[in-house]
């Protein structure tokens, strides 16, 4: 029997009102690819925060080779051989590669040393990176690569990622991939975190399931059905979304030759855009973030109004219209940043409800804005979308970041629009509730409505697009039939592979 690198041992963490981990134990080989899986709030943050020494926890053990291990700090935790590469990066982009990463260790050597050092690891785990790149520059597969290269200088026995593929083309997927399998090859634990369960399947020796923040249950990936896997994390049968066959209807929606600027020295210029969207349809749009997509979601509804003639709606010009009479029209959107962008944090569900749905839903009147109606309106998204939260008067804040996009997509679905633009609408979000926006977004498709979904969820976009689209570098690939697309080709259209004939399969 192999001793297990690292062993947990009935760690338990509450907090007000919940508790996050009850009674978890596992055990991580040396060179094991370990998946941590569940729901939204299911406690596997909290659980890699206590392994990483971001958080204490109120009791149980950890071990690692056979000792006692209790990071009261990162830097402990990193000294005892834990890395961790977060879901969002922590970088700044004005830096260069080599400066981003000394900024991240104890005892930088001198900047010569470090690039060499930064050359010869991304080169010998195939991660190519040159160290005085300067960040801004990178794309978010590079800028991945700078905090897995960081991690690696410093040696780890462990390497903790979290949701690592969100922002990766399905080429970059492979080579994290490749780079994985040779860490782990070289004995180094890998404990990963995801909601892609097909790349758990092909990745992951074993899966420990968490729910509730209880262990309910372990697997061998390979052995089990994405499905399977889901279902254990939500504890019932999971719903496929179904779609309906329907003839799409007129043009609602036409961008001709939309050109926009860079809001800023790191943002993305939008150039040419051109398409058509008709009533009833879906499109998807995938690209690897930082390509336009936050620029494209502005553009579209009215934060950045842009010149006459660019966008038009059923025959009215609403380039430079904002937001709010946008939406009166029936142009609704949803951005990828749900706190303090889609949500204000301090303000209740109530209010965020005002916030957006004031005039659609007749929540004011004569200046009068009217409270009973909107907390009506806030507490039917709650019920219809299964939002977890005390009710609405809880601030938005106070929800879970599945919970609030449940919330903030709701809050839009439910003010029927004509036409609906969305930006990662399942963005950390779990099977089942990924499952159910994405069935509520069809239902609005079927009705009628007309939408545009912006997604780096490529299984996503698949399962709900009628037609596809790339962005790369504030550029749009001509949309085309989702139907029989595949991922190969996906991905050259994500990667710039815009004018050249892409072969069909």
């Amino acid at each position: 029997m192999i001793q297990p690198l690292l062993s947990l041992n009935s760690l338990t963490k509450a907090y007000p009102g919940v508790v996050a981990n009850d009674d978890v134990s596992l055990r991580i080989a040396p060179g094991e690819v370990h998946a941590l899986l569940g729901e939204n709030g299911a406690g596997k943050s909290t659980l890699v925060k206590m392994i990483y020494g971001l958080v204490k926890p109120d009791s149980g053990q950890m071990q690692m080779h056979g000792k006692a291990f209790a990071p009261a700090q990162p830097r402990a935790a990193r000294a005892a051989g834990v890395g961790m590469v977060f879901q969002h990066f922590s970088l700044f982009d004005a830096m260069t590669v080599a400066e981003n990463i000394a900024l991240g260790m104890e005892n930088a050597p001198k900047m010569n040393d470090l690039s060499a050092q930064i050359s010869a690891v991304s080169e010998a785990y195939g991660l190519p990176l040159s160290p005085d790149r300067i960040v801004g520059d990178l794309s978010a597969g590079e800028r991945q690569r700078v905090e897995i290269i960081r991690c690696l200088l410093q040696d780890p026995k462990l390497l903790i990622m979290d949701e690592p593929t969100s922002v990766l083309t399905p080429q970059e997927v492979e080579i994290l991939f490749k780079t994985l399998r040779k860490l782990s090859a070289e004995g180094t634990a890998i404990l990963y975190i995801s909601h892609k369960l097909e790349e758990i399947r092909s990745l992951c020796n074993t899966a420990t399931i968490l729910r509730l923040g209880k262990v309910v249950g372990t697997c061998t990936p390979r052995e089990t059905t994405a499905r399977a896997m889901a279902e254990m994390m939500v504890g019932k049968l999971l719903q496929t979304p179904q779609r309906a066959e329907q003839e799409t209807g007129d043009v609602v929606l036409r961008l001709t030759g939309l050109n926009v600027a860079a809001p800023n020295a790191f943002g993305m210029a939008l150039r040419d855009i051109s398409l058509d969207l008709r009533a009833g349809e879906v499109l998807g749009i995938g690209g690897v973030a930082g390509n336009g997509q936050d620029e494209l979601l502005a553009a579209l509804s009215g934060e950045r109004p842009v010149a006459r003639g660019m966008i038009d709606y059923q025959g009215t010009d609403i380039g430079p219209l904002g937001p709010t009479p946008r939406r009166q029209l029936g142009v609704l959107a949803a951005p990828e940043e749900r706190m303090g962008h889609a949500a204000a944090p301090d303000m209740s569900l109530t209010e965020n409800a005002m916030l957006t749905a004031a005039q659609r839903m007749e929540l004011e009147s004569g200046g009068f804005l009217n409270w009973p109606a909107a907390t009506r309106f806030a507490a039917s998204v709650i019920e219809r979308f299964d939002v977890r939260t005390p009710g609405p008067k809880a601030a938005a804040r106070s929800l879970s970041g599945g919970n609030l996009q449940k919330f903030v997509i709701g809050r839009e679905v439910m003010q029927n629009p004509a036409v609906f633009i969305v930006n990662q609408p399942t963005w950390g979000v779990d099977a089942s509730a990924a499952a159910a926006i994405r069935q509520a977004l069809l239902d609005l498709a079927h009705n009628g409505a007309a939408l545009i979904v912006i997604s780096q969820d490529l299984d996503e976009l698949m399962e709900i697009s009628d037609r596809f689209a790339a962005l790369n570098e504030g550029r749009l690939s001509a949309p085309r039939p989702a139907r029989g697309i595949t991922i190969e080709e996906i991905g050259l259209l994500m990667g710039g592979a815009h004018g050249m004939e892409v072969a069909h399969g």
